[in-house]
Parts: C-alpha cells; structure tokens; sequence
C-alpha cells in the first residue's frame, strides 16, 4: 500500500512539468562575445542569432571590454547610429530580458563599430499556444505530419488544465489522508 501511494505521488509531481516556464540565457557571439568582427562581416552576429531560437523572457547576454551595446529602432539599426537608443549600456556584461515577440535590433555604441559588423538582430517566437487536435483532412499527404503534432499539443492542452490539476490534487490528497 505504501509503494502505491509513493507511485501515485510521483505520477503527480511529474505533471508539474506542463507548468513551469523555462527560460534561457544566450551569450551574444558565443565564446567570442560581443566585439567589432575581426573581419569586416556584417553578418557574423546575425548568423550566430539564426542559429538559435529565442523565446519570449529569455535573456541575452552581451560581454565586452572598452563597448557599449545599444538597443535601437530598425531605423536607427540600419543607419548604424542613434541619438535616442530604446537602452544603452556599457557596464561589461549587460543582460537584456527579450520581454516580446518580434525583432530586437543590437549595434555597438562605439563610433565605427557597428559599420564594421557589431550589429544584431533577434527575433523572438510568438509563444506556442496550446490547441485542440484539428480533425484530419481527407488529404492524407497533406496532413499526416500536422495531426500528429497537433495531437501532441492537444494533449498538452488538456494535461495543464486547472481543472485536472485540482482533481489530481484531490486525488493525491485522498491516497494519503484517507
């Protein structure tokens, strides 16, 4: 009897997974971190940001010496200056929470540095919202991969509801106290 209450406690605490929110830091540049390219690549720091994923509350992290990083308009990103940026910093570690979906634009604060490429642009995923599975077509081809995945989704959705999650609750709580 006690083995089957400990079973069933931890089949509970393993549905808390569907509701807590993960976030990631991502160090801008990677082990290089954020400096003018060595070369005059304009696109060195937009590479290293499409081979990633970002995620609404996920942070970057700029390291540097002797720089500043700025966030900027598109405008202001494709000029390579600013007057006005939406933030700057140049305390050597700056860390940026990504607080929206949609772009970000990055340049260095430091005169010809971004011309020469220490410039960036994140895009940030619209959060996934959970769906009920969708009825498959009659086009099998078409539709084979997607039900599959939304089916998954559908059953995250049900998974996280506050209704289950009460009556799991209920549940545990009478194995125990019962």
């Amino acid at each position: 009897m006690e083995s089957s209450k400990i079973l069933i406690f931890l089949l509970f605490l393993s549905t808390f997974k569907f509701f807590f929110v993960t976030s990631i830091e991502f160090d801008v540049g990677g082990t290089n971190g954020w400096n003018v390219p060595k070369t005059r690549d304009q696109q060195i720091y937009n590479q290293w940001a499409s081979q990633n994923r970002f995620n609404v509350n996920d942070t970057i992290c700029f390291k540097y010496k002797k720089d500043s990083v700025m966030e900027v308009t598109e405008e202001e990103y494709r000029k390579c200056h600013s007057s006005h940026p939406l933030l700057f910093s140049n305390n050597g570690d700056t860390v940026f929470e990504l607080n929206r979906p949609g772009l970000f634009f990055f340049i260095s604060g430091v005169s010809g540095h971004c011309q020469r490429g220490q410039k960036m642009i994140i895009k940030v995923l619209e959060p996934e919202i959970a769906k009920p599975p969708q009825a498959q077509s009659q086009n099998a081809t078409t539709t084979k991969g997607k039900s599959h995945k939304n089916s998954a989704v559908g059953v995250m959705a049900i998974s996280s509801s506050p209704t289950i999650l009460l009556l799991m609750l209920m549940s545990v709580l009478g194995v125990f106290f019962f």
